[in-house]
């Protein structure tokens, strides 16, 4: 016990940058999932394939190769544009390449809410004079959240799991101090049972706040 209270502080300063990672990532990915539908929606062909693209590619692998990608790669780029040795932040890093991964999978979920709102809702707005812009922000956006709510939760509790692999480029999130704490006190067993129990209280907390979420949009709807 006297070890668990020893790192118990390390363990959950951990949990702070595993839902900084987490938080992080969700929130530009559903940024680039926004944009990525806008574009699907009322973009040029191109820019239309360009986002199908995206998805696709990203879909196709590993995240944890995209993390390696981002990192080292990330690392690459800014060294040559820098002229000098310049080292991408795990941090960084982590936020940046699961927030691509996460783009990609919240597109294809916006998109699929996207197809559940009638199309009258569409020809009236164009009837009425409304910009792409602004019919998509003010019409179309808030129904297709709506409709995406459980998707978005879903995903929300995916890229939470998945932050423990940015552990990997040396990241001190939950896994990784799990990892550093079992080893030092030989308690393995102990502490990956703690960890666990962090990403259950975790997880569960998000299922009940979706679940309230989900139950207030179906009763205004």
């Amino acid at each position: 016990m006297s070890a668990v209270a020893a790192y118990f502080p390390q363990l959950l300063q951990g949990l702070l940058v595993t839902l900084e990672v987490a938080v992080g990532s969700f929130l530009v990915g559903s940024l680039l999932a926004v944009a990525g539908v806008f574009a699907w929606s009322f973009g040029p062909r191109p820019l239309r394939w360009l986002v199908a693209s995206y998805v696709v590619v990203i879909r196709g692998l590993p995240e944890l190769l995209v993390i390696f990608l981002v990192f080292y790669g990330g690392t690459v780029l800014l060294t040559n544009l820098a002229g000098a040795y310049v080292e991408v932040s795990a941090l960084t890093a982590g936020i940046a390449a699961l927030s691509f991964v996460s783009g990609a999978y919240l597109t294809e979920i916006l998109r699929g809410a996207l197809q559940t709102i009638p199309i009258g809702q569409w020809e009236a707005a164009r009837g009425l004079g409304l910009r792409p812009g602004t019919l998509f922000r003010k019409i179309i956006l808030p129904q297709m959240v709506s409709h995406a709510l459980p998707g978005l939760g879903n995903q929300w509790l995916v890229i939470l799991k998945e932050s423990a692999l940015v552990s990997i480029v040396g990241l001190e999130e939950l896994m990784r101090k799990g990892v550093v704490a079992a080893g030092a006190t030989h308690e393995p067993m102990t502490f990956y049972l703690i960890v666990a129990a962090l990403f259950i209280l975790v997880t569960t907390v998000s299922t009940a706040l979706m679940s309230f979420g989900n139950s207030r949009l179906t009763w205004t709807r």
